[in-house]
C-alpha cells in the first residue's frame, strides 16, 4: 500500500481534524486568537513533505520537509507562539495522522505498519527540530532588533538627560547672580535700618527685610546644593588632596555650627581619643588602632563639607539632648568619624533612600521640615565616594541616629575618580 499517496489523499481530512483538536487544546492559547487560515497556513505543505519522505522510493529526501518546517517555525514565531505550544501542535499532528490512517494500517502487514510508524515518528521529530531552529532564529533576530532599538533609545535618553542637566546647571548659575545681589542689598538695607531703631514705625520694616534675607539665603543654599549634585554627576568634581590637620579642621567647623546648637540649647560633645594616652602613643608606633589621627591626606574642603552637613543635619533634626562627634583610627589604612544625635531618628523604610537627592524623611506629626532641601545627605554620600570612603547609618525612631564616615588615611591620588549618577553609597 502506498501510504505516501494515501497521506496526500487524506491531507484535507487530517488538516480539519488537526485544527479542531488544536482549538480544543486549552494549553495552546495562541491558537484561539488566530483565524482558520492563520492556523492552517503552512500545514498542507508540511503534510506534503511528510508524504514525500514516506514514499518507498524517496526515503532519504528530507529537504522538502526541512524547508516546510523552517517556514512553519518562522510563521509561529511571528504569530507569538511559545515553544510549548509548538510541541503540542506537532504532538497533535502525529496523533491525527496515525488515527486517520489507522484503518489502512490495520490492513497492512506488521512489517509495513512498523515501517510507516517509524517513518512518521522520524519525520515528525525532524519537522519539530527544524521548526524549532527557525523559530529560535526568528526570535533571536527579534531580540537583536529590540536590543539595537533599545541601545539607540538609551543613547537618545542619555543625550536628553545630559542636555537637561546642562540647562539646569546654567539656569541655577543665572539665578544665583541676581539672588546674591538681592541678599547683599537686603543685608545692607537691614543694617541701615537697625541704626534707626528709635523710630517706632521701623520694626515692621525690619521684620519684612529679615524675611527677605532669610528666604533669599535659603534659596541660595538650595541652588548651591543643586549645583554641587550636578557637578558630581557630570564628573566635574575633582579631588584636591593635601595633608590635613584633622583636629584643627573639626575645631573650625564646630565654631561655625555652635551658634545653631546654642539656639536650640543643644550640647556638642567631641571625642578625639577613645583610648588612653599610652595606647594613643602606642598607636603612633603602629600597635593599637584607637585614637584619632593627627593628619590625613585628603581633600580638606570636601571633608569640611561632609562634617558640616552631618553636624547641621543632626542639629536640625534634634530638639533636645546632645550631638556627639567621635573620631578614631581603625587600622593603618582607615580612620572614621561618627556623628550621633538624640533626634527624631530615621524610620527603617526610609533608611535605604536617605541618600537620594530631594528625599526627606518627614515625621508623621509634621507636614514639612523647615530649611530642609533633601540634598544635604545626597551631597554627603557623593563626597564620601569622591574621598574613596563609605558612609553607614544606624538609626532608631525617637532615639536618634549615628552617621559613620569611614575614609582612607591617605587618598589614592593616582586613582581616576569616576562619579556616575547611578552610584549608590
Amino acid at each position: 500500500m502506498d501510504f505516501s499517496q494515501l497521506l496526500i489523499d487524506k491531507s484535507a481530512t487530517i488538516v480539519e481534524k488537526w485544527i479542531e483538536a488544536v482549538r480544543a487544546d486549552s494549553r495552546i492559547e495562541t491558537a484561539a486568537e488566530l483565524s482558520y487560515k492563520g492556523l492552517r497556513d503552512s500545514l498542507p505543505r508540511v503534510l506534503k513533505a511528510l508524504a514525500t519522505v514516506l514514499s518507498k522510493f524517496q526515503d532519504s529526501d528530507v529537504q522538502s520537509l526541512v524547508d516546510a518546517s523552517l517556514e512553519h517555525g518562522i510563521l509561529r514565531a511571528e504569530q507569538g507562539y511559545d515553544p510549548v505550544e509548538i510541541v503540542r501542535e506537532y504532538r497533535i499532528l502525529r496523533e491525527t495522522i496515525v488515527s486517520t490512517l489507522e484503518g489502512e494500517l490495520l490492513d497492512s502487514s506488521p512489517i509495513e505498519i512498523i515501517r510507516v510508524i517509524r517513518l512518521i515518528d522520524t519525520v515528525v521529530d525532524e519537522a519539530i527540530a527544524q521548526c524549532f531552529k527557525s523559530y529560535m532564529d526568528e526570535r533571536l533576530h527579534e531580540l537583536q532588533q529590540l536590543q539595537s532599538q533599545l541601545k539607540l533609545t538609551n543613547q537618545e535618553l542619555t543625550r536628553l538627560l545630559r542636555a537637561n542637566k546642562d540647562n539646569l546647571s546654567h539656569l541655577a548659575h543665572e539665578l544665583k547672580t541676581p539672588l546674591t545681589s538681592i541678599i547683599g542689598y537686603s543685608d545692607l538695607f537691614l543694617r541701615q535700618q537697625q541704626r534707626k531703631q528709635e523710630e517706632s514705625d521701623n520694626l515692621p520694616n525690619l521684620e519684612h527685610i529679615e524675611k527677605v534675607l532669610r528666604n533669599g539665603r535659603q534659596l541660595l543654599r538650595l541652588i548651591n546644593d543643586a549645583l554641587e549634585i550636578s557637578r558630581y554627576e557630570a564628573g566635574k568634581m575633582k579631588l584636591q588632596p593635601s595633608v590635613t590637620d584633622v583636629r584643627s579642621l573639626i575645631q573650625n567647623i564646630l565654631e561655625m555650627v555652635e551658634p545653631l546648637a546654642d539656639s536650640k540649647e543643644l550640647q556638642i560633645i567631641v571625642d578625639y581619643d577613645s583610648a588612653s594616652a599610652d595606647s594613643c602613643a602606642a598607636l603612633r608606633e603602629g600597635l593599637h588602632p584607637t585614637c584619632a589621627p593627627d593628619r590625613v591626606l585628603t581633600d580638606p574642603l570636601r571633608l569640611q563639607q561632609i562634617i558640616t552637613n552631618l553636624l547641621s543635619n543632626a542639629i536640625r533634626y534634634t530638639d533636645s539632648g546632645t550631638i556627639k562627634l567621635s573620631c578614631q583610627t581603625l587600622s593603618d589604612k582607615e580612620w572614621a568619624i561618627a556623628i550621633s544625635d538624640t533626634g527624631i531618628g530615621v524610620p527603617p523604610e526610609d533608611q535605604a533612600r536617605i541618600f537620594e537627592p530631594y528625599f526627606r524623611s518627614i515625621p508623621q506629626e509634621k507636614s514639612f521640615l523647615p530649611e530642609s532641601t533633601g540634598l544635604g545627605l545626597a551631597i554627603v554620600s557623593r563626597l564620601v565616594k569622591l574621598l574613596q570612603g563609605r558612609i553607614e547609618l544606624v538609626s532608631q525612631v525617637g532615639i536618634g541616629s549615628t552617621f559613620t564616615v569611614i575614609l582612607p588615611l591617605a587618598v589614592n591620588t593616582s586613582e581616576e575618580i569616576v562619579t556616575p549618577s547611578t552610584t549608590q553609597v
